[in-house]
């Protein structure tokens, strides 16, 4: 095989990689636009592939199906882009996990939760609602609620192993006390129901976890 052959499979290779993550950039930004403009059930995979500009074919290949889409969807709220990279793994959280005091890890945690949460929030809703008479989006609420619980499990057994957390509180109470006040439904309480800032909603929750487990 010549080199000149060589370098164009590289090349038509690296663009298809590209284009590839092109597209599922696309689709999800299409994706989560119909779903918060017309929620969960009246979106089509034949209408997100249309306003991505890909065929049906494409977003079946890269998600399987509408609740793989819907799940893609919240994955990248979370971290803000595309890249296949675990919140957990990211530079912030990392230095949340080396900082040794308590207050101060939950304070830089909750310093990125208003524009986590600002993304995250809209779309878990929407899953949540839609999981009342869809099957499919039920087991999609039902991971996104486990993943979580895990990831405090993390975090949880982080501040604990540090010292510092109230005595006689375990791994398993303080993943408990932060998967609370977590949740969406506090959200939608204080944020769309009173109208709270997301600022003042995230700073009640770092005041009060540094209460509860300090």
């Amino acid at each position: 095989m010549t080199e000149a052959v060589k370098e164009k499979r590289r090349y038509d290779s690296s663009r298809r990689r590209e284009l590839a993550k092109q597209n599922r950039v696309s689709v999800l930004d299409a994706a989560r636009a119909l779903f918060l403009g017309r929620g969960y059930a009246a979106t089509t995979i034949a209408e997100i592939a249309s306003r991505a500009g890909v065929s049906v074919e494409t977003v079946y290949k890269a998600f399987g199906n509408k609740p793989g889409v819907a799940k893609a969807v919240f994955d990248v709220a979370v971290v803000g882009d595309a890249e296949p990279v675990p919140l957990f793994e990211r530079p912030e959280i990392k230095a949340v996990q080396a900082e040794p005091d308590v207050p101060k890890k939950i304070e830089m945690w909750f310093s990125h939760y208003p524009a986590r949460r600002g993304r995250t929030a809209p779309i878990e809703l929407v899953i949540r609602d839609a999981a009342a008479t869809d099957r499919a989006a039920a087991a999609v609420r039902d991971q996104l609620r486990d993943e979580l619980l895990a990831g405090m499990r993390m975090f949880a057994t982080n501040l604990v192993d540090g010292g510092g957390v109230r005595a006689g509180l375990s791994v398993e109470e303080v993943a408990d006390i932060l998967f609370a006040y977590i949740s969406v439904e506090l959200y939608e309480v204080l944020v769309l129901m009173r109208g709270w800032s997301l600022d003042r909603y995230a700073g009640f929750i770092t005041d009060a976890l540094i209460t509860a487990l300090t």
